[in-house]
């Protein structure tokens, strides 16, 4: 009976661990700007009992500049552990952004702020959109990345967003006169 009493033990700690990723995903959802909306999400590997592994695709705008959306797309994995929130996600992301309307700037910012962030494990790592501007040319220059408490992941995927008339607006804003530093 040992091996079911180890079992039982297993089953109400992913139980706890669940409730307690539960509770950390909400308090950090309620802190974030704006929460992804999923656009798809596709499997990649088929799990017998268990959720597939995937990879999903979201879409998140850019809280500081109206106009800009970013398109991402992200591993997520199956299995038991992936049902729960306890497994490690991998750093694997792609990211595209595109000017989507008329290009307005809501506040300064300083060359590498967060744009975006999200948890991908249970405590250690997160996945960071962060801002630019390249000034000579009057582009948006977005990097998506992934870190951890300990080390981080040379990973990542850059996407630009050159600043063009849109419609019948012909006034094109300079990023060069919003970035701070």
């Amino acid at each position: 009976m040992p091996g079911i009493r180890r079992f039982a033990d297993a089953l109400a700690l992913g139980t706890i661990a669940a409730a307690l990723f539960t509770v950390l995903a909400w308090g950090s959802a309620a802190q974030a700007a704006d929460e992804p909306d999923l656009i798809f999400r596709r499997s990649t590997v088929f799990k017998f009992l268990s959720p597939n592994d995937k990879l999903a695709t979201y879409a998140v705008d850019d809280p500081q500049v109206e106009g800009v959306a970013c398109h991402f797309t992200v591993p997520e994995k199956g299995g038991f552990k992936g049902w729960l929130g306890l497994a490690e996600e991998v750093s694997d992301v792609s990211l595209a952004c595109r000017q989507v309307g008329p290009v307005r700037f809501k506040t300064k910012f300083e060359q590498g702020d967060d744009m975006f962030r999200q948890r991908r494990s249970l405590f250690f790592k997160k996945l960071q959109i962060v801002r630019g501007c390249d000034k000579k040319r009057n582009v948006l220059v977005y990097m998506v990345y992934s870190d951890r408490l300990i080390d981080g992941s040379p990973k990542n995927s850059t996407s630009s967003v050159p600043i063009m008339p849109w419609g019948a607006e012909a006034a094109v804003e300079k990023c060069a006169d919003f970035v701070t530093g």
